[in-house]
């Protein structure tokens, strides 16, 4: 019996070591880029220009902003979010991520829905988006200018007076709830009435529509009443910061009435 083991022992061992040296077998290289983002050059890019002349304005539809506005706002990220071509593969071209960055922030769309919009895929999405939205923020503060003198409110005032027949405006404020996915550990905190969970961007802007003051970042589940009390403006305003202009008579009356914020009932 003692020979009889001996032998299946030593069978047993050269069935593992021919396995272990035997040589394992290379896998197939995974491609470098899916088949069908690899059309993207073509069919992305000609359906972007092609939104953009049509005269429904299916464009702003699609982004929230005129083609002109998009223009402005490719050349003022191009230099924060450009990126160069390698010997790999094409990189995707800033007006492709702008537009992809909006139609997230429009729609709060998921990655795997504009992957195939875009022909992008989902992973680079989700580096693009937030690279851009940092860019975009960028932009904006340095083009967001409060008035902070009464002339520089009165030169507001004139414009809603003018453009709006709105005598005594100095801006109007609204807040737009920005999709997001849930950060971690949050429970319901960025959880609003619509149903969604989001950001809050609040913005008050002049009689052009340009923006004057922009706060975003407040949770979800706040109104945009809360919102306005937590902001600087607010703050501001209470403590009697903001140099508004001394309150005038209308014409034909002559009690003096103080400037104003035009917004919803929420505010």
């Amino acid at each position: 019996m003692d020979g009889q083991e001996n032998v299946v022992l030593c069978a047993a061992a050269c069935v593992l070591l021919c396995s272990l040296l035997k040589k394992k077998r290379r896998k197939k290289p995974r491609c470098w880029v899916r088949p069908f983002p690899q059309r993207r050059d073509e069919e992305t890019n000609g359906f972007v220009e092609e939104i953009k002349i049509d005269p429904l304005s299916v464009f702003k539809n699609f982004t929230r902003i005129s083609c002109e506005e998009f223009e402005l706002l490719v050349n003022a990220v191009s230099p924060l979010i450009a990126k160069q071509d390698t010997s790999y593969r094409k990189c995707v071209p800033v007006s492709i991520r702008l537009a992809i960055t909006l139609r997230f922030l429009a729609t709060g769309d998921s990655f795997a829905s504009l992957m195939y919009l875009f022909k992008v895929s989902k992973e680079l999405i989700a580096r693009i988006v937030p690279e851009a939205c940092k860019a975009l923020i960028s932009v904006l503060k340095e083009n967001i200018k409060m008035p902070n003198t009464s002339e520089e409110w009165m030169t507001v005032e004139r414009q809603f007076h003018h453009l709006w027949h709105f005598p005594h405006c100095i801006g109007a404020m609204d807040g737009k709830h920005v999709v997001i996915q849930a950060p971690n550990n949050t429970g319901s905190d960025f959880f609003n009435y619509k149903g969604d969970f989001s950001i809050v961007l609040l913005a008050l802007v002049d009689a052009n529509y340009k923006f004057t003051y922009v706060d975003v970042g407040c949770k979800g589940r706040i109104s945009d009443g809360g919102v306005f009390k937590n902001t600087g403006v607010y703050a501001n305003l209470q403590q009697g910061k903001l140099n508004l202009p001394q309150p005038y008579a209308p014409s034909g009356r002559n009690k003096p009435i103080p400037h104003v914020i035009v917004a919803e009932d929420a505010l």
